[in-house]
């Protein structure tokens, strides 16, 4: 017998709504997607299809009218409502608000404990940093300590959530003799959530470099610029050089013995007028 599945292990509704209609499938061989859309008071017979296709969205109108042909009660309902928004959301503002609201659900968090870890380590700045000092042979878990450590500094509160995720993710690692060094996990995430964070993370980025020109000395930085014009082929190799550049520069870093300070380098090359080109089946650096 099949059964139903849980809302709160979803982050897309669409997959929910689909793995809904499957499980009441197999429960009811009689369950189609018109007698779900009488049961939602719709007339169209295939209203569910087109949403769960993505060809629909779901109205503010029609959200509790689903939630209820769902069997969707109390938080369940609320939740689902989050989805809805957190899918349908047109600006990465409205993306994160909506996702804040779906994560401040218990069952969620510990349902997709893993998503919602990967989320906050890089939509936090500071997370891959603090990763990045345990390098260094002074380095310890005092979240007081890397709080004034840190450029700009952060609160002892903030460092304290970091240094936790960081070690339930295994990023951090405690060793045999007690000294804590970086992991290196196997860790994946859906993509709605992966797709969210990895903007998050730019977006920080490029803020922490935009403030080090007032903040940091010259001679401690380097930060320039090229504005170039260039056809597609160009553009292709350039970016096949920029990724070597990055490899040869990690290789380079990581084989310092006695690292003593973390730096963030920040690579962008974009177009800065139209028309755009085809997007390209390749590696998009990020």
């Amino acid at each position: 017998m099949s059964t139903m599945p849980d809302i709160y292990e979803y982050l897309n509704y669409r997959k929910y709504l689909e793995d809904y209609y499957e499980a009441a499938k197999t429960q009811n061989p009689a369950f189609s997607y018109r007698y779900f859309s009488r049961r939602a008071g719709y007339s169209s017979p295939n209203f569910l299809k087109l949403i769960i296709k993505g060809e629909r969205n779901l109205g503010d109108e029609s959200i509790p009218r689903f939630a209820k042909a769902l069997g969707l009660k109390g938080d369940e309902r609320r939740f689902f409502r989050n989805l809805v928004d957190f899918e349908q959301a047109k600006t990465a503002e409205d993306k994160n608000t909506a996702y804040e609201k779906v994560a401040a659900s218990t069952r969620f968090r510990q349902a997709r404990r893993i998503d919602h870890d990967l989320f906050s380590y890089l939509s936090n700045w500071y997370y891959p940093a603090i990763r990045e000092m345990s390098a260094r042979a002074d380095f310890h878990d005092d979240p007081v300590w890397i709080a004034g450590e840190l450029l700009p500094a952060i609160t002892p509160e903030e460092a304290a959530r970091a240094l936790e995720v960081l070690f339930d993710l295994q990023l951090l690692v405690r060793g045999e003799e007690g000294r804590i060094h970086r992991g290196d996990p196997s860790l994946t995430t859906g993509h709605e959530v992966q797709a969210l964070a990895v903007g998050n993370y730019h977006r920080q980025m490029l803020n922490q470099a935009s403030t080090s020109i007032s903040r940091i000395p010259s001679q401690q930085r380097d930060i320039s610029a090229l504005t170039v014009c260039i056809d597609g082929a160009t553009r292709r190799e350039v970016k096949d050089r920029i990724h070597d550049f990055r490899e040869r520069l990690l290789d380079l870093c990581d084989r310092v013995e006695i690292p003593n300070r973390v730096y963030q380098l920040n690579i962008q090359f974009f177009p800065l007028t139209g028309p755009d080109e085809p997007a390209d089946d390749e590696d998009d650096g990020e």
